[in-house]
């Protein structure tokens, strides 16, 4: 039985994420990113691993060619190069929309099927929910997605009594 490991290689980007099963390796040009690709492929084989072709590719992604859009979702969050209030180039993160809609698509579950418990027990699970969402989703630059979501909540909140 063999593992696979999704791989999502970069120019000119380096993300870190320990413990992950994920990885995304940044190189400064082509030849060395296609360099390592193939070699990575070799070394995972002795280990009776894999890569999983369809997440894994080579891809351009500079702050320097930000007019490409190049964007690319990677454990939940959308990465994408922006300026910031000074003018000075910056990796932005937010929630991919996919998640998001997930999110809201499982809430929206969870409502529905706890709607018929007292409200005080409802607002402890509810309120362990939304720290758990935030604690991962709550990074520098994303709270437009996470208000989204919170307005989501809230709404759902009142419709489903």
């Amino acid at each position: 039985m063999s593992r696979e490991v999704h791989v999502r290689f970069c120019e000119g980007l380096g993300v870190r994420f320990p413990r992950a099963t994920r990885l995304v390796c940044a190189f400064q040009y082509k030849r060395d990113a296609m360099r390592f690709y193939r070699a990575l492929g070799k070394r995972l084989g002795k280990y009776g691993l894999k890569l999983a072709m369809d997440k894994t590719r080579v891809m351009s992604f500079s702050r320097f060619r930000k007019y490409e859009k190049t964007c690319f979702d990677f454990l939940g969050f959308e990465f994408r190069w922006g300026t910031n209030r000074r003018g000075t180039d910056q990796l932005q993160r937010r929630t991919s929309r996919k998640r998001l809609q997930r999110s809201v698509a499982n809430f929206t579950i969870w409502i529905k099927e706890n709607r018929h418990r007292r409200l005080p027990g409802l607002f402890k699970d509810l309120r362990a929910k939304l720290r758990g969402y935030y604690n991962y989703y709550g990074v520098v630059g994303n709270l437009e997605s996470l208000e989204a979501f919170l307005y989501q909540v809230k709404w759902l909140l009142y419709k489903w009594p």
